[in-house]
């Protein structure tokens, strides 16, 4: 599945999702085990032993299309 934000394209695979960020076209990697989904921010955090990383999202849909794909819960904080 793919999601294009206005920063970002999001790359969604069953066990791992790829961001590449716009313009500089850097990437970010994450295995769906090691993601978590924060609903009052609209915030994935990749959290991989020492390296970890945030993304905001636009909204509440796109942040729900990302759970429901990997099937992980939206927590709320």
């Amino acid at each position: 599945m793919l999601l294009n934000l206005s920063h970002a394209k999001l790359i969604l695979t069953p066990q791992q999702l790829q961001v590449r960020l716009q313009p500089s076209g850097a990437v970010l990697g994450v295995f769906a085990d090691d993601l978590r989904l924060i609903g009052t921010a609209n915030l994935i955090v990749a959290n991989v032993g020492s390296v970890s990383w945030q993304l905001p999202l636009e909204n509440d849909e796109q942040l729900q299309q990302v759970a429901d794909f990997y099937g992980i819960a939206v927590e709320t904080r």
